[in-house]
C-alpha cells in the first residue's frame, strides 16, 4: 500500500459535496479533518488557507492537493473530497476543479509531507485513474483504488 492508501479511511472518503468556490472547500476540508482528528476546525482552516495563499495547491486536470504543514498536528491526516460540481481553485490549466485530496501533517514531517504529496501526485497523474475516482460512485470502490495505487493504475495512460 503507498503512504496515502494508509492514511484514508472509509470515513475520510467524502463523494459530490456541495460547495461553490474556494474558500468553502477549504472550510469543509478543515471541518473534516479537524472532525476526525481532535483539531481545532479554525486552526486548520487557517493553516489550509495560508498555504494556499502561497500559491494554488491546485495541480491541473481538474485535481488539486489542499495541504499543510502544522505544529498543532501529531499526526498526518487526510481526506478525499469529491465536489458535486467543479470550482473554480487557480489551477495552472486554468481549469475548474472537482477532486481533492486534504492533507495535514506535523510541522517537522518533512520527510512524510513529502512521500503524501508525492504519492497524492502520481496517482493523480495518472487519466484514467483520475477518471474512475471522478465517476465513480461508491466510497468503498474509491478508497480501494487510493488504497491499492499503484497497482491499480495503469502506468500508460499518464497525463
Amino acid at each position: 500500500m503507498n503512504p496515502l492508501g494508509d492514511l484514508l479511511t472509509l470515513d475520510d472518503i467524502h463523494l459530490d459535496i456541495d460547495v461553490a468556490n474556494k474558500a468553502q472547500l477549504l472550510d469543509r476540508i478543515a471541518a473534516l479533518l479537524s472532525a476526525r482528528h481532535g483539531m481545532s476546525k479554525a486552526t486548520v482552516l487557517e493553516s489550509l488557507t495560508v498555504r494556499e495563499q502561497l500559491g494554488s495547491t491546485g495541480v491541473g486536470h481538474g485535481v488539486a492537493i489542499p495541504h499543510a504543514r502544522m505544529n498543532q498536528c501529531v499526526a498526518p491526516a487526510g481526506t478525499f473530497v469529491r465536489t458535486k460540481f467543479a470550482i473554480p481553485f487557480d489551477a495552472p490549466d486554468g481549469k475548474p476543479v472537482n477532486v481533492f485530496i486534504g492533507l495535514i501533517v506535523p510541522g517537522k514531517a518533512n520527510e512524510r509531507h513529502l512521500q503524501l504529496l508525492a504519492a497524492a501526485a502520481g496517482m493523480l497523474s495518472d487519466r484514467t485513474f483520475r477518471e474512475t475516482l471522478k465517476t465513480s460512485t461508491d466510497r468503498d470502490k474509491v478508497r480501494e483504488l487510493l488504497a491499492g495505487w499503484p497497482d491499480a493504475s495503469s502506468a500508460k495512460s499518464k497525463v
